[in-house]
C-alpha cells in the first residue's frame, strides 16, 4: 500500500519545498515536499512534469521505420528500444523466431549496451556520492573529482564505457541511433576483423568488471547501517527469466516475486503481459503508474532492474557472475534485499554477467554466418520485451493492412519503478529531513535515492556533479519566505 506521505490530509497550510529542475529522464522532474511549521513532512512526491507524447508519434508511420524511430525515446538506452521495437515488429513479419546468427549479434549489442550503460551510471553518475558521502562538498561530487582521487577506478569505468560502446558500433554501424537490427533480424554482420579487435581487450575488462564488484561491495559493507536502510520500503520484483530460471537479459518468459521472495506468478510469455499488469495515471504526474492486474494501484507495484533481475532469477549462467551474486545473497540475505542501494551492487554483478556474454559470443562461430533474416506470415500484431540496463522494457505495437503502425503502446523501466522510486524517497525524507529545514545535503538524500533506480534520471544530476536547485519555502499565504539556489558549478 503506498505510503501515507503520498497525499497530505490537509495540504492548504502547508508550507511547500519544490526541488526542480530535477532530471532530464524522458523529460524533466522535480520532487516537491509539504513541510509544517515544525519541519514535519506531510507529503512528498516525484513528479515527471514533461508530456512526451512518442507513443502517438509512431502511429501512422511505417512499421521498418519504428526500430529507428524508437532510439530518439532515450539517449543514454537507444538499443535497448532499437532492440525491443525489433522483436516485436518479428511478429508482424512472420520471423519468430531470427536466424540464430542474427540473434547471436543481437545479443551481442544488447549486452554492449548494459555493460556500458552500468559503466556509465556507476563510475560516471553514482561513485561520487557512494566514495565521498552524501554530505560531501557538492564540488566533489563529480566524476572529475573520483578522476583526481580514485584515478584506477575512475579509468576502469570511462574504459569499459569505451568498450560496450564499441561493441554498438560494429553490430548497429554506430555509437548512437544505429540501425543494425531489422524486422525479421539484422541488415548487417560482423567480420571476422572486428570479431577480433573486441576480443583483444577482453582479459582487462573482465579485470576491471570484477574489481568494480570488489569495490562496491566493499563500499556498501563498510557503510552498512546507513546503505541498508536508505529508502528501503519492501515491494514485489519483476523481471524477464530464461526459460530455465535464469538471468537472460535479452529474452525468456515473465516471473514475478512478492516481498517475502515466494514466486508470484512464472512463465508468462511476453505476448501475455497484458493479462498481469495494468497502468494509472495520477494528476500530479505525467507517468504513468504500472501495477499487478490482481493486487490493484494501491498493493500491486514492484520494482524492476538489477536489483530485481539478481533475486528474481533462479542462476546467473557465467560463473564469475553467479559467484558474485552468491556473495551479494550470502551477505545481504538470506530475505530479499530492498534497499535501493543496493542496486548499485546487484548492477556491477550485471556488468560482470555482460563481459562473460560478450566473451562467449565472440567465441562462437555462428556470430559470423550470413544467414541474417527471416519472414513467414504476416502478423498484426507484435510485442516485444527484453531488460534494458534500468528494467524491464515493453513495446506492443498494432499494424494495420496498409503497413502502418495503428497503435503503439510503451511501458519503459523508468515507469515500472515509478511507485519504488516515490516510496524510497517518502522513507529518505521520512527518516532524514522530517524536523529539519532542508539543507543542500539533506536535498542530495533524495537525489541519491532516484540515482539507485534510475540513470537517465542522474543525467542532469551529475553532469560535472551538480543537479541544479531551487528549493523555496512559502508560508501559508503563499509569501515566499526563504529561498536557496544551487546552479550546476555548485555554488
Amino acid at each position: 500500500m503506498p505510503s501515507p506521505l503520498e497525499t497530505a490530509n490537509d495540504p492548504e497550510p502547508l508550507r511547500r519545498v519544490v526541488i526542480e529542475p530535477l532530471t532530464r529522464v524522458e523529460g524533466h522532474g522535480k520532487v516537491t515536499l509539504l513541510l509544517d511549521a515544525d519541519h514535519k513532512v506531510h507529503q512528498v512526491r516525484l513528479h515527471i512534469v514533461e508530456f512526451r507524447g512518442f507513443e502517438r508519434f509512431i502511429e501512422g508511420r511505417p512499421y521498418w521505420e519504428v526500430p529507428v524511430m524508437v532510439q530518439r525515446l532515450c539517449g543514454i538506452c537507444p538499443v535497448s528500444h532499437h532492440l525491443a521495437a525489433s522483436k516485436a515488429l518479428d511478429a508482424v513479419v512472420g520471423a519468430r523466431p531470427v536466424p540464430r546468427t542474427a540473434e547471436l549479434l543481437r545479443r551481442l549489442m544488447h549486452y554492449g549496451q548494459i555493460l556500458q550503460s552500468h559503466a556509465l551510471h556507476f563510475y560516471h553518475l553514482a561513485s561520487p556520492d557512494l566514495l565521498f558521502g552524501f554530505d560531501a562538498d557538492p564540488r566533489k561530487r563529480n566524476v572529475v573529482s573520483v578522476l583526481g582521487a580514485y584515478p584506477d577506478a575512475a579509468k576502469q569505468g570511462i574504459l569499459l564505457r569505451k568498450y560496450g560502446q564499441e561493441i554498438i558500433a560494429k553490430t548497429a554501424g554506430k555509437r548512437i541511433h544505429g540501425t543494425g537490427s531489422i524486422p525479421g533480424g539484422m541488415n548487417r554482420g560482423l567480420t571476422s576483423h572486428d570479431r577480433d579487435e573486441l576480443a583483444r581487450p577482453l582479459p582487462d575488462v573482465l579485470a576491471w568488471a570484477r574489481a568494480g564488484v570488489a569495490m562496491v561491495s566493499s563500499l556498501f559493507e563498510g557503510n552498512r547501517d546507513l546503505y541498508a536502510p536508505f529508502g528501503t520500503v519492501p515491494s514485489a520484483l519483476l523481471s524477464l527469466v530464461g526459460r530455465r530460471g535464469e538471468l537472460d537479459l535479452y529474452d525468456g518468459v515473465l516471473r514475478a516475486r512478492n516481498a517475502d521472495g515466494t514466486v508470484r506468478f512464472d512463465g508468462v510469455p511476453q505476448e501475455s503481459y497484458g493479462e498481469k499488469l495494468r497502468e494509472t495515471v495520477r494528476s500530479w504526474s505525467y507517468m504513468k503508474f504500472p501495477y499487478f492486474a490482481d493486487l490493484g494501484p494501491d498493493d500491486g507495484w514492484y520494482k524492476v532492474g538489477p536489483l530485481a533481475r539478481i533475486q528474481n532469477c533462479d542462476v546467473i549462467p557465467t560463473k564469475l557472475a553467479e559467484e558474485a551474486r552468491q556473495a551479494f545473497l550470502a551477505k545481504l540475505g538470506p530475505s530479499v534485499v530492498h534497499a535501493p542501494l543496493a542496486f548499485h551492487w546487484a548492477r556491477l554483478i550485471e556488468l560482470l554477467h555482460a563481459a562473460e556474454v560478450i566473451e562467449g559470443l565472440l567465441a562462437d562461430p555462428e556470430l559470423l554466418g550470413d544467414e541474417l533474416t527471416a519472414s513467414g506470415p504476416r502478423q498484426g500484431t507484435g510485442i516485444g520485451i527484453l531488460e534494458a540496463p534500468r528494467g524491464t522494457l515493453i513495446h506492443h505495437y498494432e499494424i494495420g493492412d496498409d503497413d502502418l503502425v495503428k497503435k503503439c503502446n510503451l511501458v519503459v523501466s523508468t515507469t515500472h519503478n515509478n511507485q519504488a522510486m516515490n516510496e524510497a524517497i517518502r522513507e529518505v525524507a521520512r527518516v532524514h529531513l522530517d524536523g529539519h529545514e532542508p539543507t543542500n545535503a539533506l536535498l542530495n538524500h533524495i537525489e541519491v535515492a532516484i540515482r539507485a533506480f534510475d540513470p537517465c534520471l542522474s543525467c542532469a544530476t551529475h553532469a560535472l556533479g551538480q543537479m541544479p536547485l531551487l528549493v523555496e519555502v512559502v508560508d501559508a499565504s503563499g509569501v515566499v519566505v526563504g529561498r536557496a539556489r544551487r546552479d550546476a558549478s555548485g555554488a
